[in-house]
């Protein structure tokens, strides 16, 4: 299906949709299963042909962007809690909004470093004044 690593040759478009290119991602996938993988990540492959897939190998097969017949699912992190804004992908799964939680987490530490209130005694650790006192009266040059 698709690599991420080629992108910026093809895309972020689905891979497998003529009879040729599904035949390929089908002999390739178990290609991978008899070299002894555990595991294939189907990517942006239609969801009848990774169902179809699915069904032929005796390996697990993990999707992410190919349908619900895939044994498992996967998705990118950032997508999920949302960071990005921008070209967001179709099949990408979000359930928050982290991108403005960042801004106003980011915002509030700000506005806590610049008001005094952060870093408090509760953020820092404490040492014995005698032994501060004699570190600092040491006759040894600093």
């Amino acid at each position: 299906g698709f690599t991420p690593q080629s992108v910026n040759q093809i895309g972020q478009r689905v891979q497998g949709k003529t009879a040729a290119a599904a035949r390929k991602i089908l002999e390739d996938a178990l290609a991978v299963q008899q070299a002894g993988a555990f595991a294939v990540v189907l990517e942006l492959v239609p969801a009848p042909l990774a169902s179809a897939v699915t069904e032929r190998l005796k390996i697990p097969t993990i999707g992410i962007g190919a349908g619900a017949g895939c044994d498992g699912q996967v998705q990118v992190l950032h997508d999920l809690l949302g960071l990005y804004t921008d070209q967001v992908p179709r099949h990408a799964g979000r359930y928050l909004n982290g991108a403005e939680a960042f801004r106003d987490a980011i915002g509030r530490y700000i506005a806590d470093v610049q008001g005094g209130s952060f870093p408090g005694p509760e953020h820092s650790s404490d040492m014995d004044a005698e032994a501060l006192r004699q570190a600092l009266s040491s006759q040894e040059p600093l």
